[in-house]
């Protein structure tokens, strides 16, 4: 494509998630009217793609400079990121297939905007901030993080006494957990399957690795799609949910010699290894769904491998004794490296919390730390959605409002 015909495209992406997210149109209105982020730079690193694009914008019409990159070297859509790119306050870095160095360079020239606002998908932004960048430390007001992965990595910085800045958990929002976790990443996922192995999966054996939120989505939707279930654990109490959910239960070693698809969503490291691969019948497919791409361990199933080529656009074969395996997208994120990503409808509400964390960082002094995101904030995004939905609920009568919250009244 030519810059011209990139821009277009991107535009249109851009359109069409902007005509499908009403909370974060609502929110983009107050900001265009009160401009809470005026004198603002604002640094993200977060997948660049149709959804992103849209909560950018709506941070830029608040009054803010904003300078986004990936956060992940396969999930970047160039159309998008093109066309963000030729929007007023907003500067774009971000490339698909970028290599590590590339990858991280990028993040370095958001950086020079010296920033007083972060929103990161996976830390790496504060990462290098707290590493390589220091001397931005004392411009930063605070910042947001997007998801578990992130999350975890920002409490152990804080355990440790590492982290220097205060940090909102929006992952941790129930508007974004409940929602995009599950339900988004349960379909995104399997878009992304799907759509980059054109093969069925009624009737095959599909193990979800760990229960979490995006776990409980993935295992929903492969059950939705006609396949036997199976879910491996380390924790007892979302193991016995699962198996009360209806799914099978078992070790992965045990479920390594049945599968015919995987989809790891825990966040953690080594999920599949050698100890897998030598079990795994011909033909198994596996497929990353948490952020980094550390939970099928590569390293092993190469150093087992006779032959390693491309079957497909996003697969890869790895020939292990005559036994074929093909991981998906580099072991990247199944639903952004070889699809669109969540829907538009869901990142709806995850983007509104991020656009309104964004703005009480900027209108609150917050000590450093991981903060979570103020309730009154979290319920709004749901009285949006629901208002956008065209649903109306009940509201407590005063009576009912006193009982509960008295205690005298007994049997």
């Amino acid at each position: 494509m030519t810059d011209k015909e990139l821009v277009e495209s991107g535009e249109l992406k851009i359109e069409w998630a902007r005509n499908h997210m009403p909370v974060l149109a609502i929110i983009r209105e107050e900001f265009e009217k009160e401009k809470p982020l005026k004198g603002h730079r604002v640094a993200m690193a977060l997948h660049v793609e149709a959804k992103t694009a849209v909560l950018v914008e709506t941070l830029a019409a608040g009054g803010a400079e904003v300078a986004i990159s990936g956060c992940n070297p396969l999930s970047t859509q160039d159309d998008v990121a093109s066309a963000l790119d030729k929007k007023s306050n907003i500067r774009c870095f971000a490339k698909h297939s970028c290599s590590n160095e590339e990858y991280y360079e990028a993040i370095d020239s958001v950086l020079d905007i010296t920033p007083d606002i972060t929103i990161d998908d996976g830390a790496d932004l504060i990462f290098k901030l707290h590493t390589e960048r220091t001397d931005l430390l004392p411009n930063i007001l605070g910042g947001c993080e997007e998801t578990t992965t992130g999350i975890h990595r920002l409490k152990a910085m804080e355990k440790d006494g590492a982290l220097k800045m205060p940090v909102i958990a929006v992952n941790d929002a129930m508007t974004k957990f409940l929602f995009d976790n599950r339900y988004g990443t349960g379909q995104s996922s399997w878009d992304g399957i799907m759509r980059t192995t054109n093969l069925l999966v009624a009737g095959k054996n599909v193990v979800i690795g760990g229960y979490g939120w995006c776990g409980r989505g993935a295992a929903m939707r492969a059950a939705g799609l006609g396949a036997d279930v199976i879910v491996t654990e380390v924790d007892p109490i979302r193991a016995l949910e699962a198996r009360m959910d209806g799914f099978k239960v078992m070790t992965m070693k045990e479920a390594s010699k049945i599968g015919d698809i995987f989809v790891t969503t825990t966040g953690n490291t080594d999920i599949l290894n050698r100890d897998h691969f030598e079990v795994m019948k011909d033909g198994a497919i596996l497929a990353n769904s948490g952020h980094f791409n550390v939970e099928i361990n590569l390293e092993d199933l190469i150093s087992m491998s006779s032959s390693v080529r491309d079957a497909r656009h996003n697969i890869k074969e790895y020939n292990v004794k005559g036994r074929r395996i093909y991981v998906l997208a580099d072991g990247r994120l199944v639903n952004l490296a070889a699809g669109d990503g969540h829907p538009a409808e869901v990142m709806d509400m995850s983007f509104a919390d991020q656009a309104q964390c964004v703005r009480f960082i900027a209108e609150n002094e917050l000590a450093p730390g991981v903060h979570p995101v103020p309730f009154d904030l979290d319920k709004r995004v749901a009285e949006l959605k629901l208002q956008a939905l065209g649903i109306e609920i009940d509201k407590l009568s005063t009576k009912q409002t006193e009982y509960m919250c008295g205690w005298d009244c007994g049997t």
